[in-house]
């Protein structure tokens, strides 16, 4: 007798450049069981000790391009009309395979395409705390120029428009506090896909995400929207 199939739980996370994302999904993924991460596909090079197959699949652009026509992505975004990223649909296959949760890293525009194809994924918008932070994080990376910072930043405030499209919204102010509330939010809808009756311990897991859902971030939202639709100051920081 075959074991039932597997129905992976879907999340997607997605954040602007520098708002913390990538030590967010690292601690995630040592802390939280059978979840999978996908490794996006890019045509841009690596950069510093990036290496094929760790950070991105680099492939040559018409090697990507025809991925694109042979139809094996779940999504793909071309980022400043440059480079394409995109997540292969294999990883879902292998995901359903394996017993496993599937984790996908990706910007606005992949989520856009990955809600629409599966409307159960659980996305999450990772937030900075205001623009000004978000800028001091850009430059304290030293990877960048003035320029790219600058464009990184028009950027952000273009995704963070799209905050309402998302599911739960997770200021990364306080970093240990953001990896909790991460680790709650995956738990969370672990928990709430089982539709048992739920322990005291587990009911603080759901209560602790909840408190990111989209409907419940309203006020905490505010300030920091304004602070990237307010004029850049002279400058810079």
């Amino acid at each position: 007798m075959s074991s039932p199939t597997h129905k992976p739980l879907v999340y997607i996370i997605s954040a602007p450049s520098g708002s913390g994302k990538s030590t967010l999904v690292n601690e995630l993924l040592k802390s939280v069981s059978d979840l999978e991460f996908s490794i996006s596909y890019t045509t841009r090079p690596p950069r510093g000790s990036e290496t094929n197959g760790r950070q991105y699949y680099f492939v040559a652009r018409p090697e990507f391009e025809k991925m694109i026509r042979d139809d094996q992505f779940l999504e793909y975004a071309q980022v400043f009309e440059k480079d394409y990223y995109g997540t292969a649909r294999r990883f879902l296959r292998e995901a359903e395979q394996n017993g496993r949760d599937l984790l996908l890293d990706i910007d606005v525009q992949g989520a856009a395409q990955i809600q629409q194809k599966l409307p159960d994924a659980t996305s999450i918008f990772i937030l900075p705390p205001n623009r000004k932070t978000l800028e001091e994080r850009l430059r304290k990376r030293s990877e960048d120029s003035d320029e790219v910072i600058q464009r990184r930043l028009m950027a952000a405030r273009r995704e963070i428009e799209n905050y309402d499209r998302y599911n739960y919204i997770l200021i990364n102010d306080h970093l240990e506090d953001s990896i909790e509330i991460l680790q709650a939010i995956v738990r969370s809808e672990r928990l709430l896909r089982t539709g048992r009756p739920l322990s005291s311990d587990e009911s603080k897991i759901v209560n602790l995400a909840d408190c990111c859902r989209l409907a419940n971030v309203g006020e905490r939202l505010k300030p920091i929207l304004d602070s990237f639709r307010r004029p850049d100051p002279p400058g810079g920081i």
